[in-house]
């Protein structure tokens, strides 16, 4: 253990702690991208591109991060984004993590393939939380899943659109978690042994491992191989926008469209009936080459800023992060891998000590830029760097 890890803050730090304490192959799951994963560095380092803008001899007495996110108030403009399979980077993840979301005054995304059911995580927290979903092939699965979702309080939903098919994530090939067959399963078992810690907390500790939104559907709902198999044959690749607009009418609730990266789609599903959208490239794990989610924020947020709600996901690393998406259009953002990580090293404590790093950072930030609130965030405080 390096001396820089003894109490892990950033989120670099978390992943570093989080890749000692994984199997590696599950690690490699929620770490990789597609193909080359060219992207998914863009996704970070293009943050970069951007810089903020410092003022100073400003009364910066009252500096409130507090951000109004699809109809409720949150301490911060951040949210946890759906991330599938949760529960096997550490016990009950969705639930440790729901928790650690109220605990610190933000939403929390519901994964239809997670691990704990949405009763399970309501149960656990007693507040609403959002709730994300596919559209499937099975139009009646839809409509069960959206009845759960709403008997469990969930009153926002965030539907990924960016899945007609699974990307070419070619770390899960490499690490024998998808299609390696028995050479696979094996080198799974030994990188399992290599992780004694996860292998009591998860895998001894953690059941049932299987996806519990899906369990009542799915033939053997014990075998996760079987799940995979019934979820890529669920994928529905002629979906349009008018099935959106079939979507709308059976869910009453906040719609978010997640996976929008082009000002036409954005326009697309306002005109479907969305209350907002999630700019968003799936965390670079579908299309490999496409651009960066801060990188197109801006236009989408020109084409419908003054109609909708706007949200970033991908590539967020620190409440810096966060400003400068919030300057470029955005209500919020949505973290996915910076959460996996402080959980699976810490548990829930550490995706807490995490989200008040980030509000920390919005607030100091805030008050550095001269200003008190969000709103006050607009495009004249952020600039091209050189």
């Amino acid at each position: 253990m390096s001396i820089y890890d003894v109490i892990p803050v950033s989120v670099a730090d978390y992943r570093r702690r989080a890749r000692r304490r994984l199997p590696g192959f599950l690690f490699h799951y929620i770490d990789g991208g597609a193909n080359d994963e060219d992207t998914l560095a863009a996704n970070v380092s293009d943050f970069r591109r951007y810089r903020l803008q410092q003022r100073v001899m400003r009364n910066v007495d009252s500096v409130d991060t507090a951000a109004t996110l699809a109809g409720r108030v949150a301490r911060m403009p951040v949210a946890l984004a759906p991330v599938g399979m949760a529960g096997m980077f550490a016990r009950r993840g969705e639930v440790q993590a729901a928790r650690a979301a109220s605990r610190a005054g933000i939403p929390f995304t519901a994964s239809t393939v997670g691990i704990c059911p949405v009763e399970e995580i309501a149960a656990a927290t007693g507040e609403p939380f959002w709730f994300q979903l596919y559209m499937l092939r099975d139009r009646d699965l839809v409509r069960q899943l959206l009845e759960r979702a709403r008997g469990a309080g969930c009153d926002v939903l965030a539907f990924t659109v960016d899945l007609p098919v699974p990307g070419m994530r070619l770390r899960d090939y490499r690490n024998g978690m998808l299609g390696g067959g028995i050479p696979g399963k094996l080198s799974q078992l030994a990188q399992i042994a290599s992780s004694p810690l996860w292998a009591v907390d998860v895998g001894l500790r953690g059941g049932p491992l299987n996806f519990g939104n899906l369990r009542d559907v799915v033939p053997d709902p014990d075998d996760l191989n079987v799940y995979k198999a019934f979820i890529d044959a669920q994928f529905d690749p002629t979906v349009t926008w008018e099935d959106i607009a079939w979507l709308r009418s059976v869910w009453q609730g906040k719609l978010l469209i997640k996976g929008v990266l082009e000002a036409d789609d954005a326009r697309a599903a306002v005109d479907a009936g969305a209350d907002g959208v999630i700019v968003s490239n799936h965390g670079a794990r579908q299309l490999d080459g496409v651009a960066s989610g801060i990188s197109k924020l801006a236009g989408v947020a020109a084409a419908v800023g003054q109609r909708t709600e706007i949200y970033l996901d991908g590539g967020v690393r620190s409440g810096i992060d966060v400003l400068k998406a919030v300057a470029l259009g955005a209500r919020g953002v949505l973290i996915g891998r910076p959460w996996v990580y402080a959980m699976a090293a810490r548990g829930e404590t550490g995706v807490v000590n995490l989200l008040d790093v980030f509000q920390r950072e919005i607030a100091t930030a805030m008050a550095l830029m001269g200003v008190n609130t969000l709103d006050e965030i607009t495009g004249e405080l952020i600039e091209p760097a050189p």
